[in-house]
């Protein structure tokens, strides 16, 4: 029988910090503590770890396109409640992230795994498994603005990039859309179409983006002179956003425009103005935002605030690889600018 020799996890036990970071270390990156440098070397001499020379050529720069040892990036989608897996797997805004990412690191040899964290045994289960270095880094989408993982894996030293800026706590890279911008161009459209009365289905309350788009919306309007816009909360599917429609309708009967935070919102006011005989846009123009494959298929198609989410996801990716090399140490910000596609509903 073979023995193994000693390996990358072997040190990162000893040592009591992630893979990751005896990767660094051993690959001579800069951007690692000298307090830890020393205690990974002392755990390497403690386990006669000797390091792969075809391995190490991934992060020493002599492949064009090099990762990470072990050539894993985590993608984790944060959410909650027992059935928010099935959720993801419905939202077309999440395969679009995966596909930008996977297409990115695909490209360069490496391999993305998908893990949730939809409860606290599940983030202390990512983070454990990415403290060992089952991977070399973390790609997070999150959709709490109170999530927790993005500042228990940076304190466990794992690399990460967010989608979507956090809200506070550490510096983080991460990759974004002017929200507030996009609300501001679906105001300025349904303005320009000549709606008298919008309203507007906002995102949950607790999420930055969604706030930042209705204060976009809001400011719009106040500036072209009219009145604030009336307010109805939905949780971005279809079924809320039928149910925030239903009480627009029931409360301000004359409304003749409505901008929803997202395109699975939009769909849902569009059923609902169609079974109550309202044409779109005759009668109520709608404006979604996403531009999701839902966008497309809605009945009418939907005009839309378009975030270039597989372009963030890829730069998401990007950013993560380029720190694993080294390439960066201070967090870096992307904001990408959003994009009014006009389509039937307004």
């Amino acid at each position: 029988m073979i023995r193994r020799g000693p390996t990358l996890e072997d040190v990162a036990r000893e040592a009591g910090v992630s893979r990751a970071t005896v990767s660094r270390v051993v690959n001579g990156v800069r951007n690692v503590d000298a307090a830890i440098q020393d205690v990974v070397r002392q755990a390497i001499e403690r386990t006669g770890y000797t390091p792969n020379t075809a391995a190490r050529s991934l992060v020493t720069g002599r492949d064009p396109h090099p990762v990470a040892r072990t050539e894993t990036v985590a993608l984790v989608v944060c959410g909650a409640g027992d059935a928010f897996a099935a959720r993801v797997f419905a939202d077309p805004f999440f395969g679009r992230v995966v596909s930008g990412a996977v297409t990115y690191l695909r490209g360069r040899g490496a391999h993305p795994v998908l893990m949730f964290a939809e409860s606290e045994a599940a983030r202390r289960q990512v983070v454990d498994h990415l403290r060992r270095g089952s991977a070399d880094g973390a790609l997070v989408v999150s959709i709490q603005a109170d999530d927790p993982l993005p500042s228990m894996l940076a304190a466990a030293g794992v690399p990460l990039v967010l989608f979507a800026r956090p809200p506070e706590g550490p510096a983080l890279s991460y990759v974004d859309v002017d929200h507030h911008e996009g609300g501001r161009l679906a105001a300025a459209h349904l303005l320009a179409r000549g709606c008298r009365r919008p309203a507007t289905i906002r995102a949950p309350r607790d999420l930055p983006a969604g706030e930042a788009r209705l204060a976009g919306f809001r400011e719009a309007l106040e500036r072209a002179g009219r009145a604030a816009p009336p307010v109805v909360e939905g949780g971005f599917t279809v079924e809320s956003g039928a149910a925030a429609m239903r009480r627009l309708l029931a409360e301000h009967p004359r409304v003749d425009g409505v901008f929803a935070a997202n395109d699975l919102m939009a769909q849902g006011a569009c059923e609902v103005l169609r079974e109550r005989g309202l044409s779109v846009p005759g009668d109520v123009a709608v404006v979604g935002f996403d531009d999701s494959s839902v966008a497309v298929t809605c009945r009418p198609p939907l005009t839309t605030v378009r975030q270039p989410v597989e372009r963030m996801a890829a730069a998401m990716a990007e950013l993560l690889v380029g720190r694993l090399q080294g390439a960066s140490v201070s967090p870096a910000h992307l904001v990408f600018a959003p994009e009014l596609v006009v389509r039937e509903s307004a």
